[in-house]
This record gives C-alpha cells, structure tokens and sequence, in this order.
C-alpha cells in the first residue's frame, strides 16, 4: 500500500517545525560547547551513541536491520555523505559563528531540487515552487548579511564559510540518494541506521586524525549537551526526519529548512545577546512566503 502524500498535512508542518526549532538551537548548542570538547569529537560521539540507541529501539519494535534487500550500496554511499557533512559542519563552526554556518549548510534545499527531478519526475517543482524556493533563501540570506559583512576581516572565517556550504552540499547529496535508490522503500529506521552507524565508525578516526584529544572531565553543561544532541538531535529528529522523507515530496519539506537559520538567529540572540535587527522579522516573514508557494497544489 502505498502511503506516500503529494502535499504537506498539519501533521508533516508540525512536525518539521519541531525540527527546524531544535536544529537552529542545536547549532548554537554544538558552539557553545566547543571550548571542552573538540569539534569531531562532539560529532563522533553523538553517532557512538545514537546508532546504539537507535539498534535498541530496532530490537524492540523488532525492525530488521540486517535483511539482505539490495540496499548495502546506496546505504554506504548515504552513510559517508552523511558523515562528510558533519566532519564539515563541526570543523566550521570552529572557525565562523553558528548563525553564518546555518545558512550555508542550509543551501541543501537548492542541490535536492537540482537534482533529485533527474531520476524522479514526480519531484519537479513549477516556476511557482521555484520562485517560492529562491524567496526563502533570500530571506534567510538578508537575515544574516550583518554579521556577514562584520566578519569579513576575521581570520579563517572564510574556511568555516567554505566547510559550511560544503556540509550543505553533502546534506543535500544525502537526501538525493535515500531518495532515488532502494533506500527509499525502507523503514526509516534502516535508513537512518546506515548513515549514524557508519558516522560512529569514520568520525573517532577522522577525530584521531585531526589530533584531537576529547576528556571526560567536562562539566555538566557539556554532558547535557552531548545528551541533548545525541538522542534528541542524531535520534529522535533525524528519525523524525527520515520518515518525513519516506512519506511526503522532498522538495516541499526541504524548503522548511530555511526555517532554521532564523531559529539560530534568535536563539543566538536569547543566548548570546546578539541584536534582534528589523531585517530578522522581515527574513521572517520572507521564509513564510517561500514555504506557502512551494506547497501550492
């Protein structure tokens, strides 16, 4: 039976909302954290713990992970993208601030919609969708330009804008492949399980690599981090977000991640005492244009 929608429900905004909210503040999280535990290693050991976490909740619910159905090739192609984009975004926050990496990692939306339309015909967006695609990324763009312009003279900030649209080119690579292979007639669960698994494999080594010595003598802002980001971001979202894929059109939920740099500005804004400029509500307001034209029927 096939349960796939054409168009978003109150179900799918919701929920996407929900994730867009922890993702921006995410960001802000894995930045505040890096002064006591180094930027891969952070990303390494959240996987660590995810793809247990996730291979227990498989256990109980009695989801097979280990069922030869032909998607071991796509699976580790998925699951190397997918660590590739983390190995960038951590690296760059450690050289630009959360708010300007969000809105390059967040241009994964435009490489879903070049090219995924080339294996799925069903995915092409209409001049309408497209317009709407180019307003929220405008938006998001205008929301940022301060800080932007401010940065820059920073030394090496250009790296970390570099890794960033690295990490969104890789995101978005991701999502093409889980959408156009055997992968997307999995369960989420599966599909998931490739990409954390073969994270907790690859990202101690490339940890290792880069010299990096994490310590457990961290304090308890940290760990709550650690936790936060292992099982509410690498499981419970990304779990979240692998059966949103699974079930509605990629194009129209990728746009909601515009959303997210907006997030990170604001929350930067609580947190770090950033300013909360006129061109923050308008970026706002933009965002919300883009995703009602994208989702026109």
């Amino acid at each position: 039976m096939n349960t796939r929608r054409t168009h978003l429900d109150w179900l799918a905004i919701s929920l996407l909302l929900l994730c867009c909210l922890f993702w921006g503040w995410q960001q802000v999280l894995v930045k505040a954290t890096l002064p006591e535990v180094p930027a891969v290693s952070q990303a390494a050991l959240r996987f660590m713990g995810s793809a247990l976490t996730l291979w227990i909740w498989c256990r109980i619910r009695k989801i097979p992970l280990w069922r030869a159905d032909g998607s071991l090739p796509a699976g580790l192609l998925a699951g190397v993208l997918f660590s590739a984009e983390f190995v960038c975004m951590y690296l760059g926050l450690k050289y630009t601030s959360a708010s300007r990496l969000t809105i390059f990692l967040y241009t994964a939306p435009f490489w879903v919609a070049l090219l995924l339309p080339l294996w799925l015909k069903t995915e092409r967006m209409r001049p309408l969708q497209w317009l709407g695609l180019g307003v929220a990324f405008a938006a998001s763009a205008f929301a940022l330009r301060d800080g932007m312009v401010q940065s820059l003279g920073r030394d090496m900030a250009w790296l970390g804008d570099l890794l960033a649209v690295g990490a969104g080119a890789f995101w978005g690579l991701t999502t093409v492949v889980i959408r156009s292979s055997r992968l997307a007639s999995l369960s989420p669960e599966k599909v998931l399980f490739y990409q954390v698994a073969i994270s907790a494999v690859v990202l101690p080594w490339v940890a290792w690599g880069l010299g990096e010595q994490p310590t457990l003598d961290i304090s308890r802002f940290a760990w709550l981090s650690l936790f936060l980001q292992t099982f509410v971001g690498a499981f419970a979202s990304y779990l979240t977000w692998m059966w949103m894929l699974s079930h509605y059109p990629a194009t129209k939920i990728s746009v909601f991640v515009f959303l997210t740099p907006i997030f990170a500005l604001l929350f930067g804004t609580l947190w770090l005492g950033e300013t909360l400029t006129p061109g923050l509500i308008a970026a706002l307001t933009g965002v919300a244009v883009g995703i009602v034209l994208v989702n026109r029927k």
